[in-house]
């Protein structure tokens, strides 16, 4: 059993979707008919009004192709950060030549609120404010969901434009979507489909600022997607289209609120049984995400990791960077949002510690 953070396990009738003959992208009508229902549905997961796009592509090309999309060289951003990824919004930043301000915080803590505001108000009082501001919603390598709406609350207060990293909890807990300028999700994670396929619900504020300064790149770019009436800017993943859309099509038959819920109480049932074993949670429980737990192992994680799949045929994650032996992340997301299939990873851990 695969019980991972991502990629996780597909469903059999997603694999059948993806298995099945797909129309030509490039010219059969049937194919534009199913993109433009996926995107529909998305909206509805997403919970907003804005226009969605998915693009070909694993979800790291969002986050490259928002900043690409939005910054021009010599921009300013800020990049608020507790994490792995947060920290990475700055090197795609600095790939576009952008200006990166990292407002950061230690990996087991809550954003700095204080120091964001602080940032932007000494931006504005400089007369060098910032264009865009980056954040992620689940810090996936340490399970952490950080509260978005503060830091939402400064960005339009001073009118900087939202970039969010959602890859990790759209589908499986409420994202502020509406009040985000470009949020990101993919395809593998709570969405139980397999990985290839961007997905971005972006503001019009966002085109507008995409359109006035035209980004050259062709494929790390959203603007040829906001209209494709006229065809798709390259031959688009007809498979995995029709796979993420069956796996929506799953989600929404079991009605958002229930899996948020089923979310919740797999998370719980994890937490419960890793206290039970003597194990603790990286940071404050209170902000670990229904999405995945992140046990704190020091120097444990990844012998524990192999004997897990070893002695139980089940594979967990690790940590990420400096906590890659640190951390042993379980993925309750998507297909895997089930207590019956917690316990059974438990259990293994269980078997592991002994």
């Amino acid at each position: 059993m695969r019980f991972t953070p991502g990629p996780t396990t597909v469903p059999p009738s997603v694999r059948d979707a993806m298995a099945s003959e797909q129309p030509n992208p490039d010219i059969e009508s049937a194919f534009a008919d199913r993109y433009d229902a996926t995107c529909r549905k998305l909206a509805e997961i997403y919970g907003t009004a804005n226009d969605v796009v998915v693009l070909g592509g694993e979800g790291i090309l969002g986050l490259e192709a928002a900043i690409t999309s939005l910054v021009a060289p010599g921009d300013r951003v800020l990049c608020v950060s507790n994490g792995l990824y947060g920290d990475g919004f700055a090197e795609f930043v600095d790939a576009a030549d952008g200006d990166a301000t990292l407002v950061s915080a230690p990996y087991d803590e809550a954003y700095d609120v204080a120091a964001v505001e602080e940032a932007l108000e000494d931006a504005a009082e400089a007369g060098e404010p910032f264009e865009v501001a980056t954040m992620v919603h689940c810090e996936t390598p340490t399970g952490t969901l950080n509260d978005l709406e503060p830091v939402l609350d400064l960005l339009s207060k001073h009118g900087v434009l939202s970039v969010v990293d959602a890859v990790s909890s759209l589908g499986g807990t409420p994202v502020p979507s509406d009040r985000i300028d470009v949020c990101l999700g993919a395809s593998q994670k709570c969405f139980s489909a397999p990985p290839g396929l961007t997905t971005a619900a972006i503001s019009d504020r966002a085109w507008d600022r995409m359109e006035s300064r035209d980004p050259s790149s062709l494929y790390t770019n959203f603007l040829p997607w906001r209209d494709v009436s006229d065809g798709f800017p390259y031959t688009h993943l007809s498979a995995n289209v029709a796979a993420l859309e069956t796996a929506l099509d799953r989600i929404l038959e079991e009605g958002l609120e229930r899996v948020y819920e089923r979310h919740e109480r797999a998370a719980e049932r994890c937490r419960k049984r890793g206290a039970e074993l003597g194990l603790s949670c990286y940071g404050d429980p209170d902000r670990q995400s229904p999405t995945v737990t992140a046990f704190h192992l020091p120097g444990q994680a990844k012998r524990i990791q192999q004997r897990v799949a070893d002695e139980s045929d089940v594979v967990l994650s690790t940590g990420l960077g400096d906590l890659a032996d640190d951390i042993l992340r379980l993925g309750h997301m998507g297909y895997n949002a089930e207590v019956d299939k917690v316990d059974r990873a438990m259990d293994a851990v269980g078997a592991a510690l002994e």
